[in-house]
């Protein structure tokens, strides 16, 4: 099975259209107004309506009220809401609703990090695994893939610190359902995308799953 690739982090129209043309399956926006690639409403509908319909779009949520989140998801027409701070399964679930799938960001300290959040979260669709920080809403550093076991009884997103030169190497040890970067693509602006990165990203991914 091939593994899926989520770009997050999207400003901006261009790099928008550069990401969906290599063939990426799901894009993501920042609704946590600390982060330097949040977007508001206004902007993140914007750049949902020019997505083509194969590619899904995805909302990261930093301890939003579930009203909030109800509300973003409505106007802007997000398929898959990710939850990144300390929500708890309550506010996870109620905040998505009945029919919209959602994942669980775990900020991987050790490996007990993610074995209580495969009990904890168990209704969520996937968990993404990320670096812990102090910070919320991505870290852009790694973290020791041994901690994550070959068996789960959840897929998994693999996060944190990912770029187009370690992400072949992550594919091979960890086999993830998904990878997802931000920062491991961004330009000098960090609101912006580096079109070669991106394209070397997909490729290394491509180039990695030919091997498996």
């Amino acid at each position: 099975m091939r593994t899926r690739i989520k770009f997050c982090g999207f400003t901006d129209e261009r790099d928008l259209h550069e990401a969906a043309a290599l063939g990426v399956d799901a894009v993501g926006f920042v609704f946590y107004p600390k982060s330097p690639r949040f977007v508001d409403a206004d902007v993140a509908a914007r750049l949902r309506r020019s997505l083509p319909s194969w590619v899904t779009p995805v909302g990261l949520f930093v301890d939003a009220q579930a009203a909030e989140v109800e509300q973003l998801v409505s106007r802007v027409g997000l398929d898959v809401v990710q939850f990144h701070g300390d929500e708890s399964p309550e506010l996870c679930r109620a905040a998505a609703g009945p029919s919209r799938r959602w994942w669980r960001a775990v900020r991987m300290r050790a490996a007990s990090d993610l074995l209580e959040s495969f009990v904890r979260y168990g209704e969520a669709e996937a968990l993404l695994l990320d670096s812990f920080s102090s910070a919320y809403g991505g870290s852009g550093k790694g973290f020791d893939w041994s901690w994550i076991p070959s068996r789960r009884p959840l897929p998994i997103v693999l996060s944190g610190g990912l770029n187009p030169d370690n992400v072949a190497a992550a594919i091979a040890a960890v086999k993830p359902t998904m990878v997802d970067v931000s920062s491991g693509i961004q330009s000098d602006d960090p609101r912006r995308k580096d079109p070669a990165r991106m394209e070397r990203f997909v490729a290394e991914v491509l180039r990695a799953d030919s091997k498996a």
